[in-house]
Parts: C-alpha cells; structure tokens; sequence
C-alpha cells in the first residue's frame, strides 16, 4: 500500500500548497486533507496487518495529522495550535524514523523521512504563527517528487531507490 499511498498524499500536499499560496479555498481543502488522512491511515493498517508495522507507524501519524489538518480547515478552527502541537509530535516521530533508516544503511530513506520532519516541523512553526504559509507551500512543492513521487515511481516499477 507504500505506493498508492504516496501518490495520494502528493495530492494533498499539492492542494494545500495551493491554499497556503491563495488559491483554493479552505473547505474543498479540507475534504481532500480528510480523505487523503482516513486513506492513509487505512493504508498504514493493511501495511500492519502484512507485516511492515514500522512502516504502518509512520502512514498512522502522518494519516492522523492530515485528520486533524482536515478538521481545522473544515470547521475554520482560528487558533492552529492544538494542530501545530500534533505537527511537532509526528515531526519528532519522522525524525526518529530518519535516524532508524539512516543506522539501517537506507539512506534515500533517511533523507526522505528527513524531509518528512523537516516539513512537519515547518507546519509546526506556521501553526504557531512563526513561518509564512508561503515557505510551507513551497516547501511542499518542492518535497512532492523527492520524498513521494520518486519513491512510488522507482518502487512501482520495480526499480531500485537512488543511493
């Protein structure tokens, strides 16, 4: 489910760049943010129950927080920080994850779950009022294909990950 999954959240990352450069609106967003967090976390379940639960961990946080992103943007919560509290704990968890597949010997994914909790830590900081929604969405944009498309892509196919 890695590879679904990935693409999936690239469409929710996407969108809310979109919404943080002004373009979209808060409630469409909020649908995706929601189905694209119910759909990861099932993911994270069927990668569980096949055997891969420290994979599964990391689709549960990260599907969690896309719930909780989603109910912010639904019901236009004005005080972000309940949600930025829950960016910061997955970005501590994606940083744990970083350091896991670094001492493995993965190192693309290493960096690519380092970039997961750097982005984390960003949407922690711009939920506290601290960075501009500008340099979360492009950040997100820039992260897309590195840390989703490339991984789904190369693992679709069969390939093997850079590094």
């Amino acid at each position: 489910m890695v590879i679904p999954g990935l693409i999936m959240i690239s469409l929710m990352w996407f969108t809310v760049a979109l919404l943080n450069l002004g373009y979209g609106e808060a409630k469409g967003t909020g649908f995706v943010c929601g189905i694209v967090g119910l759909l990861t976390v099932i993911c994270g379940l069927i990668d569980g129950v096949k055997g891969d639960v420290l994979g599964a961990g990391l689709l549960f946080a990260h599907g969690l927080l896309y719930i909780c992103i989603a109910y912010a943007l639904l019901y236009g919560l004005e005080n972000l920080k309940s949600i930025g509290n829950v960016s910061l704990t997955v970005a501590f968890i994606s940083t744990i994850y970083s350091f896991i597949n670094f001492s493995s010997g993965d190192i693309y994914m290493g960096l690519v779950t380092g970039g997961y909790a750097v982005l984390t830590y960003m949407v922690w900081l711009n939920f506290y009022g601290k960075l501009s929604n500008r340099v979360v969405a492009c950040s997100l944009i820039v992260w897309i294909p590195i840390g989703l498309w490339i991984p789904a892509f190369l693992l679709g196919l069969g390939k093997a990950l850079p590094f």
